[in-house]
């Protein structure tokens, strides 16, 4: 919008860079471009403003299908006014030299007529196609037929417009339509989520079967173990117990040799002793066969008085040594 002030007798605007302002003054044009900044008397001027940068529209468009299936299109389509001086003569941009207003809504006509140009151009390329063909390449189709179409419409050629670009976002059908489109997919991405379960499961009881089995193969071979190792301690006690009787009869017989050399050498002793004694007793006894038999009682006693125990006082009466000299001497 055009920037007014206003002065008594006259009125100044000024307008920015992106808009294109024609004054008429007297029928005949006295200023026009973009931003405009000049004097100018309310009862003699008349003002234009158009807009000269890129506007994009967003359009909501309508269609049926060949299957006879209501699509709704969502498009933009971006334009600008190319020629001001001719756009101002087929809309109405004025101004109200008062306010700096459009005196219409000429934004709103161009859009009707974008909008209309490119809903024709949409029917056409949807009504001939099933709704499954719309929903898989309608948005590519309908995005080329609105920017051909809208490129070689001679009426906004005429109107001083330029396309500059056309963008179609989505191609949709009713909700209702869509959700049963969709539902066989879901059914298929169901069954597919489900057979992944299954497998996932299979393969799970099967990774769990095989735990099984490899922990019981390691109980089985752990008893194997096990039972080597009973064995082996049963065989190693057999073999101490072996090793520990063997020993014993070892050291017995050896007792038993040491016992018999000893009582072999024990009896060689007395043999020997006996011997001794008996060549000593010989020598004694013939040493004493001529010796006369007061010698032989005085030996007698003094042996006799050696095998006695110690006798402090010995007390001896006349009928005692009478009795014993009496033994004595008896042949």
């Amino acid at each position: 919008m055009a920037d007014i002030t206003r002065y008594p007798f006259a009125r100044h605007l000024r307008s920015t860079p992106t808009t294109h302002v024609i004054h008429h003054r007297g029928g005949k044009v006295a200023h026009s471009g973009t931003g405009q900044a000049f004097w100018f008397r309310p009862l003699s001027a008349t003002l234009s403003e158009l807009p000269v940068d890129d506007r994009e529209l967003p359009l909501l468009l309508h269609a049926r299908t060949a299957d006879f299936v209501d699509v709704t299109v969502q498009a933009t389509v971006t334009f600008r006014i190319e020629d001001p001086e001719l756009a101002a003569t087929r809309v109405d941009f004025s101004l109200d030299p008062a306010t700096g207003r459009w005196r219409s809504a000429p934004l709103q006509q161009i859009a009707g007529l974008l909008t209309e140009t490119a809903q024709q151009h949409v029917l056409d390329v949807l009504a001939g196609m099933p709704l499954r063909d719309v929903l898989v390449t309608g948005v590519t189709l309908t995005r080329e037929r609105i920017t051909a179409g809208l490129l070689a419409d001679s009426r906004l050629a005429q109107t001083g417009l330029a396309l500059v670009d056309a963008r179609v976002v989505a191609v949709r059908p009713d909700p209702d339509v869509e959700k049963a489109l969709g539902t066989p997919t879901r059914e298929q991405l169901q069954t597919e989520a489900d057979r992944a379960t299954a497998e996932r499961r299979a393969l799970a009881v099967e990774r769990e079967r095989a735990i099984s089995e490899n922990e019981l193969q390691n109980k089985i071979a752990l008893a194997q173990r096990e039972e080597q190792l009973v064995a082996q301690k049963g065989a190693n006690q057999r073999r101490s117990v072996e090793d520990a009787a063997a020993a014993d009869a070892i050291r017995t017989t050896a007792e038993a040799e040491r016992e018999e050399r000893l009582a072999q050498a024990r009896a060689a002793a007395r043999r020997l002793q006996g011997e001794a004694d008996a060549g000593a007793e010989a020598a004694r006894m013939a040493a004493i066969a001529g010796t006369p038999p007061e010698v032989l009682l005085t030996l007698a006693l003094r042996e006799f008085a050696g095998q006695l125990p110690n006798v402090g006082t010995l007390v001896l009466t006349p009928d005692v040594v009478t009795g014993a000299l009496a033994k004595l001497v008896q042949p």
